[in-house]
């Protein structure tokens, strides 16, 4: 098992400098070797620890060796076919050790993977392979139909491989990757990369508007697996369980990457069963697990597991684990250290909570201030927009001060960490920019999150700006979600917003609605089931006559918000998604009360 070291009381860990000091060494020699890149990495795992366990699951075993010929295969396949430097292939793949083989070996030839969510249908699906426009789509065949359903001529701008049996339309790229070696590649093969090279597309739906497509850097993807690694002190024996889509970037590159360049596995899952965690962990004997804070509060609504406590987890690391529940999640599971942590996928701003304060997202050492400059700004809730003084200056938050977190942009290699590489979008890119903060010239990165920090210097998530909030761990852009509903006949207009649930992490979704009659509400959930994920689908709705609006016609949300979802607060209709039935059901006082009392498991 990896070394660790003490923690003091209620889990606090009593030497975080080490920690700090381990990712800061791990993360050092990036910048000077440009040209080692992660599957160099993993590569070099193989030659050391072939046989030695990486990915795993129930269907499926890579050693290191194995991972790294896979990966060498598809490298080969994506020479062959045409692939070179900054071509995009789309991947819509559910959890699974192939995953990471098929982008480690496309990257390595140059590719640029778009890893595209498994939840998206419809036109969501059509957007996000719009937006990169690729040259290639790889999917799973379990995900064919949604593919096929979603784009207007599948296969007609792009070649499009499917992985497994059962569908005949498209070639196999499973059976195609066979033809080719798995023998380390020469280095007359291989395409002259570097950190500065993009590697992954990974989407991301920001504070505004549709998902947007994030460049990450093969710098970004060395920076993640080294920093964690550091952070977490991964070693062979470690095992790290993760049920996090591998779309996203924690699930996908950091739950792996971290653990892969210490030398240890990685168990994957398909999904989170709250009633199976506990036996998988002690069945494949894990010592650490990726969280989001909704997984730790569903595992506390589980009965309690004879062996819940038997396990030989040393860590959990994740984001989004809430103050309400931090103490009797550590306490009642017996975790002996939780190592949460803030990070926005494109962007530079990063906190990491190393000492286990319970509740806060992290903070940095004075001694790093130099190499992560993260200021809180203060913030017009109404215009949504950072507020300016006299000067046009933004103002710095004074302690326990709510503001929006922004990151300092940094130029050049020597520090991975502090750069923005924005989107495939520069007008996205630019929106996502605050200029002349300080001085005249200067740039910083808008996370969209408002917090506070405290005087220990602790920081604290408070609330998300703008449109965008988070339900079930996943980002919902409301114009998203409005333009399906208004895409329904009789709607002609749906203000969409997050409200709070009690006992229930995020917002859950609300729209209020102008409608030319009464609504077919079963048909409603049947055309918002085709067109969003199931996170993104409503779970209130309002009906009313007129929306309020300001003089330039936005849509006013402020008291939507306040007023909820109490039939109390209103004369409108109000409708609740009732998980028991699958159908929006009108919501009156006493289902208000029963999802008060937290009845409803939402």
């Amino acid at each position: 098992m990896a070394q660790t070291t003490a923690a003091g009381p209620g889990g606090v860990h009593r030497s975080p400098a080490k920690a700090w000091l381990r990712a800061l060494e791990l993360t050092a020699p990036i910048a000077a070797q440009p040209h080692r890149l992660l599957f160099d990495v993993i590569e070099e795992r193989a030659r050391s620890s072939g046989d030695a366990p990486a990915l795993l699951s129930a269907d499926e075993r890579l050693s290191y060796r194995v991972l790294a010929a896979r990966a060498n295969r598809y490298t080969r396949l994506a020479l062959a076919q045409g692939i070179s430097k900054g071509d995009a292939v789309c991947l819509l793949m559910s959890n699974r050790p192939e995953y990471m083989a098929i982008w480690l070996g496309i990257i390595r030839a140059g590719g640029v993977v778009a890893l595209l969510n498994t939840q998206l249908t419809g036109s969501s699906l059509r957007h996000a392979v719009d937006l990169v426009m690729p040259a290639h789509i790889i999917v799973a065949v379990e995900h064919a139909g949604a593919l096929a359903a979603a784009l207007p001529d599948p296969g007609k701008a792009c070649r499009i491989w499917v992985h497994g049996a059962g569908h005949d339309r498209f070639p196999r790229i499973d059976l195609e990757c066979e033809r080719h070696d798995g023998a380390p590649l020469e280095s007359a093969e291989r395409p002259q990369l570097s950190i500065e090279d993009r590697a992954l597309y990974i989407y991301t739906s920001g504070t505004t508007g549709l998902p947007k497509a994030a460049n990450i850097t093969h710098g970004r993807l060395m920076q993640w697996s080294h920093w964690f690694a550091g952070m977490m002190d991964t070693g062979p024996g470690d095992r790290m369980y993760n049920v996090l889509p591998m779309y996203h970037s924690v699930g996908g590159v950091l739950a792996t990457g971290a653990v892969l360049v210490g030398g240890g596995s990685v168990v994957i899952r398909d999904g989170f069963a709250a009633r199976r965690f506990w036996e998988d962990i002690l069945e494949w004997d894990c010592t650490l697990f990726q969280y989001i804070g909704e997984l730790c509060r569903y595992l506390l609504r589980t009965d309690r597991h004879p062996r819940e406590t038997g396990h030989r987890i040393r860590m959990c690391c994740g984001n989004g684990l809430r103050p309400d529940i931090w103490n009797e999640f550590r306490e009642r599971f017996r975790i002996p250290r939780i190592f949460e942590f803030y990070a926005a996928t494109e962007g530079n701003v990063s906190l990491f909570n190393i000492e286990g304060k319970a509740g806060a997202i992290g903070r940095i050492p004075p001694y790093l201030g130099h190499r992560f400059a993260v200021e809180l700004v203060r913030f017009d809730v109404e215009k949504e927009v950072p507020v300016r003084d006299e000067r046009g200056f933004c103002t710095r938050c004074d302690v326990n001060e709510t503001g929006e977190a922004i990151g300092k942009i940094g130029a050049g290699s020597s520090n991975i960490g502090s750069r923005f590489d924005g989107y495939t979008s520069r007008d996205a890119t630019e929106r996502k920019i605050l200029r002349d903060v300080f001085e005249r010239g200067d740039a910083w990165f808008r996370t969209g999150d408002l917090m506070r920090k405290d005087g220990e210097g602790c920081f604290y998530f408070v609330d998300r700006v703008g449109d965008t909030f988070r339900w079930k761990g996943e980002n919902v852009a409301t114009s998203e979600v409005a333009e399906a509903l208004c895409a329904f006949p009789g709607i002609s207009e749906a203000n969409v917003y997050g409200v709070p649930v009690p006992g229930a992490d995020g917002r859950a979704g609300m729209a209020a609605l102008v409608t030319d009659g009464e609504l077919d509400l079963a048909a409603l959930a049947a055309h918002l089931a085709e067109r969003l994920p199931a996170y993104a689908r409503p779970v209130f709705l309002r009906v009313r006559g007129a929306m309020q609006v300001t003089g330039t016609f936005k849509h006013l949300k402020s008291d939507l918000v306040r007023e909820g979802f109490d039939p109390a607060a209103t004369s409108d209709s109000l409708f609740f998604n009732d998980p028991s039935c699958r159908a929006f059901v009108r919501l009156d006082e006493a289902i208000f009360g029963r999802i008060r009392a937290g009845d409803y498991r939402l």
